[in-house]
């Protein structure tokens, strides 16, 4: 199956998305696979298996959220000029988010901007992080503050590689496509509450629908002007409880769950969303075991850590809420004092 992404403002970038079997790659330059450990002992054969191309590396970097670092990039340039990369060379992200948004950052910096291929071996990748041209690190001030936008030049997703996947790690990536779902569509979001993701037929149909879905808004809006900014449902809340943890406690996912209950509870409060609704959605996030509660420590420290997401503009913090189950409000000036009456219902818990 293929997903096309076309970005009609460039005249230029189009792509593939193809989700099926891993296929034959062949690539007439020098190619450098960026890996894990993890991914690479579980999956790395088998992707040399299927590449050919003129020269051939791998570089492999720690395994974590902790390490998504402009450390790290640099760590990954200097293997790419270790290796003599050209204009004309590759970068081919093999491994989940972290993997992908390094890559594709660290391709947007060599020589000014080499080619990238995605790769993504999660469902939190396959169904989102590959999808759009997002890249970038994190730094003490907060998650992917440091980044371009910039897009692969095709994206393989093959669900075969989602068989050694923790299930921790798999919940996480459900936790994404719940978001899309909430965001956009009812119907999907209804579905989503009878699959059964561990069926495999099941499971590729959910990563049609969700990639579908991105690809949509991504057409639409690259670099989230509009649109493309819903897509944010829960990071707002969630990149903080990352940073307040320093990227060790909880995976990505984790906290987008967490942070879409707290959005949804702050977008009870505006009269957005019914209680019901609310619930809904939290069983759902609870039917894959994703966490929904922490334990706020100090809500005026959580409150100015808003400031620092990339989303807040001129000192005012733009939430992204459900309006139902399907719809979405992107709202900005909510008053300081309603969004600390929502955090407090968070404070001890946990």
């Amino acid at each position: 199956m293929i997903v096309p992404i076309e970005l009609p403002h460039t005249g230029t970038v189009k792509y593939d998305i193809t989700i099926d079997a891993l296929p034959e790659l062949t690539f007439d330059t020098n190619v450098v696979i960026v890996t894990n450990p993890t991914v690479a002992g579980y999956h790395l054969d088998r992707l040399l298996s299927h590449i050919k191309a003129d020269q051939l590396h791998v570089v492999t970097v720690p395994d974590g959220e902790e390490y998504k670092t402009l450390q790290t990039v640099e760590q990954i340039l200097d293997e790419c000029f270790e290796h003599k990369l050209d204009r004309k060379s590759l970068l081919i992200a093999f491994g989940g988010g972290v993997i992908g948004d390094m890559t594709g950052f660290t391709a947007s910096l060599y020589q000014r901007g080499i080619d990238f291929v995605q790769i993504p071996t999660t469902l939190l990748s396959q169904v989102d992080a590959s999808v759009g041209g997002k890249t970038g690190v994190n730094n003490k001030y907060g998650k992917n503050l440091i980044g371009a936008f910039y897009q692969p030049k095709a994206v393989y997703i093959d669900p075969a590689f989602l068989e050694t996947l923790p299930e921790r790690e798999f919940a996480a990536g459900v936790a994404e496509i719940i978001k899309m779902a909430v965001m956009f569509d009812k119907d999907y979001f209804d579905f989503l509450k009878e699959a059964d993701l561990h069926d495999t037929e099941t499971l590729k149909e959910t990563i049609r629908r969700s990639v579908e879905l991105k690809a949509w808004v991504v057409n639409q809006d690259e670099k989230e002007a509009g649109i493309r900014a819903v897509l944010n449902y829960g990071h707002t809340f969630g990149h903080v409880i990352e940073n307040e943890t320093g990227y060790k406690t909880y995976l990505h996912g984790e906290a987008v769950a967490i942070g879409m209950v707290m959005a949804n509870a702050l977008a009870v409060s505006l009269g957005l969303m019914s209680t019901e609704e609310a619930e809904e959605i939290k069983a759902l996030l609870q039917k894959h075991h994703l966490p929904v509660d922490y334990a706020i420590k100090d809500v005026d420290s959580f409150y100015e850590h808003f400031f620092l997401d990339k989303k807040s503009a001129k000192g005012s913090i733009k939430f992204i809420l459900p309006e139902g189950i399907g719809g979405h409000r992107i709202v900005q000036d909510i008053d300081e004092a309603e969004v600390k009456k929502v955090l407090k219902q968070f404070e001890g818990q946990g």
